[in-house]
């Protein structure tokens, strides 16, 4: 039986979220629903990393196991076929060997965040950036983020309803930085770690906002973290500014 690594973006604003549901749209049951119409097998998919309601992706991985070998094209073409008008695309499909698994087998996950810091609202882009009108100063909240660096224990940005065992995480990367988007300058936030907590990219990136705003210094943020004061972290960082930006592989 051949396994498909299968790599795909999507628009997360009319989805639920990645995880199949009872009965609200999801990215798995799109991706389920169109394979079982172009090869009627009913499979359960494994990705790399679950996704909220809202938050997109441009280089998530899944795999899946099908009876019948097919063309690594033709998957591909076959279910970006039964996937249309829905805002998913598999961008590719190769076959892996059996002991690749899209979840287990990750060494580390990539996200960015996208903020439009203007006054006046995005009109093109308003489901994929946290649009923040006040003045942010980058340079303060890349500062902030340095002091996230590492292994710790990310309890104050961590979901009340996280179900993960512990909330001991190795930060890898967390950079702030403005960058030219067609005619307006964005705050990108760019993070990277073999896990994170449910929620914990969006709870960093409100925190790093109050240092923007000047309302939180770099030690306030370190505070935060060592004491897992949740109650002075900054608001949670809405889901569409939230990319899911790839996944690495041993």
């Amino acid at each position: 039986m051949p396994r498909y690594k299968l790599v795909i973006e999507y628009d997360g604003a009319p989805f639920c979220g990645w995880q199949r549901q009872a009965e609200d749209p999801t990215v798995q049951a799109a991706l389920e629903e169109a394979v079982l119409r172009f090869s009627g097998e009913r499979v359960r998919l494994t990705c790399a990393g679950r996704t909220d309601a809202g938050v997109h992706a441009i280089h998530q991985v899944a795999h899946l196991d099908l009876a019948k070998e097919w063309r690594t094209d033709t998957v591909r073409d076959a279910l970006n076929a039964h996937l249309r008008p829905q805002p998913v695309s598999v961008l590719s499909a190769v076959i892996v060997p059996e002991s690749f698994d899209a979840r287990h087998s990750a060494i580390r996950r990539h996200y960015r965040y996208r903020i439009l810091n203007r006054r006046s609202p995005a009109a093109l882009t308003r489901a994929h950036v946290w649009q923040v009108p006040w003045p942010l100063d980058a340079a303060l909240m890349h500062a902030a983020a340095q002091r996230l660096l590492g292994r710790h224990d990310f309890s104050a940005f961590r979901a009340a309803e996280c179900q993960a065992n512990s909330p001991v995480r190795t930060l890898e990367q967390l950079d702030v930085a403005r960058q030219q988007v067609g005619l307006f300058e964005e705050i990108v936030v760019s993070t990277s770690a073999r896990s994170f907590l449910h929620h914990q990219v969006r709870a960093m990136v409100g925190t790093l906002m109050l240092a923007g705003s000047r309302r939180l210094s770099a030690d306030d943020v370190a505070e935060i973290l060592a004491t897992r004061a949740k109650h002075r972290c900054g608001p949670l960082a809405p889901a569409c500014g939230l990319t899911f930006a790839g996944v690495d592989y041993a």
